[in-house]
């Protein structure tokens, strides 16, 4: 009798894991085939040869990259080299990428960029945010952009407990910001247990100096995000939802949801257009290959 109860309890299971594993690669999306479309006005970039995770562009055309990341189960097309910051004017004929010098002090052998956003103050100050992972760790670093040498000055390093795993950030101010966890957990297999058991975990946190809380959350995986060009909105994209999430926001820096946008692929960063308001977004094909992106 004992042994039919535990081989009962061992169908039952079994059951339950192979139910949560199809639903998984229907999130990832593992069936999928796509092929390649090229596209015959795209060219390749000098100096980003080894890809960019996140881009963030200012109303005179220059636009800043986030290069190097590295974390596990990502491929690197450059392992030994640290993660940086490049720039590129979009309104030149041919553009080229620069990386910007980053001042002294600033740890720069660990510095594994993932998010980034921009910020200008009243005095046309540019700041620059960049969710960082040293030693696979999480902080926000806060620069400010030295136009005339080309270069990031180094201002704040921010740690805080509501930001276990930060992915995406979008500023608000000089010193606030937006940011996504993209899970619940810092430790790598609970990452993986959460993802698989799909439980909706993830969120999102609003940082100021004054105060730090969660302002959204119930997402399967939140990852890119953005905001309207009159401010009054967040965009996130929750990954493996497949979603796209558009928020209010309110004096206290809370955000409700107004509307789900269902995009039937895996969404990730997100950019807004600053004069038609349009969402662009960066996808995978199939979460379970190569990395393939389109827009």
């Amino acid at each position: 009798m004992g042994r039919l109860v535990a081989l009962g309890l061992l169908g039952i299971a079994l059951t339950l894991l192979g139910e949560r594993f199809l639903a998984l690669r229907n999130r990832l999306k593992a069936s999928r085939q796509v092929e390649s479309v090229d596209l015959p006005n795209c060219h390749l970039i000098k100096g980003i040869e080894a890809g960019s995770e996140d881009i963030d562009i200012l109303p005179n055309g220059l636009a800043f990259f986030s290069v190097g990341l590295k974390c596990q189960g990502l491929h690197s097309f450059a392992p030994d080299r640290p993660g940086g910051v490049l720039m590129m004017d979009l309104k030149e004929e041919k553009p080229r990428a620069l990386e910007l010098r980053i001042s002294r002090g600033f740890d720069l052998a660990s510095f594994n960029p993932h998010g980034i956003s921009t910020f200008i103050d009243n005095d046309d100050t540019v700041y620059l945010f960049v969710v960082n992972h040293p030693e696979c760790k999480n902080t926000v670093e806060i620069f400010k952009f030295v136009e005339e040498e080309n270069s990031l000055l180094h201002l704040k390093t921010i740690k805080h407990e509501l930001l276990p795993s930060a992915n995406d950030i979008v500023a608000v101010g000089p010193a606030h910001f937006y940011a996504t966890n993209d899970h619940y957990f810092s430790d790598t297999f609970l990452k993986y247990l959460e993802t698989y058991l799909n439980l909706h975990w993830t969120n999102v946190v609003y940082y100021s100096p004054n105060e730090v809380k969660i302002v959204a959350e119930g997402f399967d995986s939140a990852n890119g995000i953005s905001i309207s060009p009159d401010e009054k909105y967040i965009y996130v994209a929750d990954t493996l939802a497949h979603e796209i999430h558009v928020l209010e926001r309110h004096p206290n820096m809370n955000l409700t949801q107004v509307k789900v946008l269902n995009v039937d692929t895996l969404v990730d960063n997100l950019s807004v257009d600053p004069s038609s308001g349009d969402i662009w977004a960066g996808c995978h094909a199939n979460g379970s290959a190569h990395p393939e992106h389109s827009i």
